[in-house]
């Protein structure tokens, strides 16, 4: 499996000559989710979720689909009959040659006063990778590559530190960084790699790494 880092929290993932994107979103590149054959989307928050760049996918490969919780399902199915499906926890498929298990139901609080959305994280091919989205879920399986939510308004380091621990991946690649600031990833750097117990890896946009 070839993992390609898009900026923020979308990544692509190839195998065997198909490719499934996950979160193409309105801090990602604008051809995010172009050739994809599949697309899995975690939350309806804009930064994972564009719909412009979701509908360019679609019409781009008439044999495209899209997996995702309903809140994103509603606003984009009656375009795209039969090829737009909800999941929630629990749920498993296959999305372009990929297996995939739904794990968790709702996104991290950024505040009491702000509502939760749903919120599901994507295991792939057994754990060897796992995609939470916006939330610190951990799946009950081995992971051997853990795509890690590093900086948002709903975490603080130390969470990020325990959720390496808990979730005890082989290697975690950061994701949810566009918020991050050059000067300050050599501390998360030093800080995760030394206290996650996970080798912590990170790719700028565009970079790839076998899995």
């Amino acid at each position: 499996m070839k993992l390609t880092k898009k900026s923020h929290s979308c990544v692509r993932l190839e195998k065997d000559g198909r490719v499934l994107v996950v979160d193409p979103g309105g801090f990602s590149e604008e051809d995010a989710a172009l050739g994809a054959d599949a697309v899995l989307v975690t939350h309806e928050h804009p930064d994972h979720f564009d719909e412009g760049r979701l509908r360019a996918a679609l019409e781009a490969n008439p044999a495209a689909a899209i997996w995702t919780p309903k809140s994103v399902a509603d606003r984009i199915a009656p375009a795209f009959p039969g090829r737009v499906h909800t999941v929630g926890h629990g749920d498993t498929f296959t999305a372009a040659g990929f297996d995939v298990e739904v794990h968790g139901e709702l996104h991290a609080v950024i505040h009491p006063d702000i509502p939760r959305v749903t919120n599901v994280g994507y295991l792939v091919d057994g754990g060897k990778l796992f995609h939470p989205g916006d939330a610190l879920t951990v799946p009950g399986r081995p992971v051997e590559t853990l795509m890690l939510p590093v900086m948002a308004p709903w975490n603080k380091i130390s969470e990020v530190i325990d959720y390496v621990r808990e979730v005890r991946p082989r290697r975690a690649y950061d994701i949810h960084d566009a918020l991050l600031t050059d000067l300050a990833r050599p501390i998360y750097d030093r800080q995760i790699g030394a206290l996650g117990g996970a080798e912590h890896l990170r790719l700028a946009p565009g970079g790839a790494a076998e899995l």
